[in-house]
């Protein structure tokens, strides 16, 4: 899947995370899958996306460097329904 940096996205609201050492576990109630937040700065990036008017405005705010590894993260989280378009 390919993320559209202009379009805001949200964490699901059938996805609940449970905050873990490592950052958080992240549970889709609708399709059963589970996915691992390695980042603890991710948990909050993800937590906090739906507030940006576009993912590329939610990435202006990342420090220099971790936008690749974000997107990267962000891109496999849309392709599990984790997150979807929309404010």
């Amino acid at each position: 899947m390919a993320l559209d940096l202009d379009k805001p996205y949200r964490l699901n609201p059938s996805v609940a995370l449970r905050p873990e050492p490592f950052g958080a576990l992240a549970y889709h109630f609708g399709n059963r899958k589970l996915s691992f937040l390695k980042a603890p700065d991710l948990v909050e990036f993800v937590k906090t996306l739906g507030t940006h008017a576009s993912l590329r405005a939610a990435l202006t705010e990342l420090p220099d460097g971790r936008a690749p590894s974000f997107l990267k993260a962000l891109d496999s989280l849309a392709a599990t329904d984790m997150i979807v378009e929309g404010s």
